[in-house]
């Protein structure tokens, strides 16, 4: 794999963002060509992952994209290989104490400022008061850029 310009990664996360995607889908499909992932099915499996997994507002589903491509990245896809499960494991809390570090929380309810736990199933509509209270666009790019890091960081060793 080459090095990965992460700017241009993080644009393409906030612009399928902007596009509709949830927060999830636009990491995973800024990401999904490296792996020849088919942007129909990265856009699929990542879809429950948005609204901090289904509107549940438990971990921001742009984090948990960045996880998706890690596991991507890492293969452990052999459940006796315990080394590997260790290395995703490794990076998965590598880039969530980044994240945190970076926005305060890997929590979708926390990030957002929420004061309940859920919310109903029924995604808002994305008009320009929901860009303009909602910085889950920031988080997408964020999550981009981390996850893009990372992947230099690695593609650096070989």
């Amino acid at each position: 794999m080459e090095k990965i310009n992460v700017e241009e990664r993080a644009e393409k996360a906030r612009q399928l963002f902007h596009e509709g995607y949830n927060c999830a889908q636009s990491v995973v499909l800024a990401y999904s060509d490296l792996f020849d992932l088919d942007p129909s099915l990265a856009s699929s499996i990542s879809a429950p992952l948005g609204g901090g997994m289904g509107r549940l507002r438990e971990v921001c589903g742009a984090v948990s994209g960045m996880f998706m491509i890690a596991g991507l990245y890492y293969k452990n896809d052999a459940p006796a290989d315990m080394a590997k499960r260790k290395q995703v494991y490794t990076a998965v809390q590598d880039l969530a104490e980044k994240s945190k570090a970076q926005n305060g929380s890997i929590i979708c309810r926390e990030l957002l400022g929420l004061d309940h736990k859920s919310d109903t199933p029924t995604p808002e509509a994305r008009t320009e008061a929901y860009y303009k209270r909602r910085p889950c666009a920031d988080y997408v790019a964020s999550a981009a850029r981390l996850i893009g890091e990372k992947l230099n960081q690695e593609i650096s060793k070989e």
